[in-house]
């Protein structure tokens, strides 16, 4: 099916629906764990992971960049 698609919709399609679920689900997983353990080195990775999809997508749709 991939075959069909060309590079440019492919790209578009993981960059709007794979990235987001990547990222949320990545997010969630953090929470999960950290309710068990508290905040260990790998929760807040997994929240830094999360966060780095949401800046992409709002750096993609034109926001402003926070410093």
């Amino acid at each position: 099916m991939w075959l069909f698609l060309t590079r440019r919709l492919r790209t578009w399609l993981i960059l709007t629906v794979v990235v987001p679920l990547a990222t949320g689900l990545l997010r969630r997983v953090g929470q999960v764990i950290e309710r068990r353990t508290g905040s260990t080195p790998v929760t807040r990775a997994l929240y830094k992971a999360g966060d780095l999809g949401d800046r992409a997508r709002s750096t993609l749709r034109g926001g402003r960049r926070r410093r």
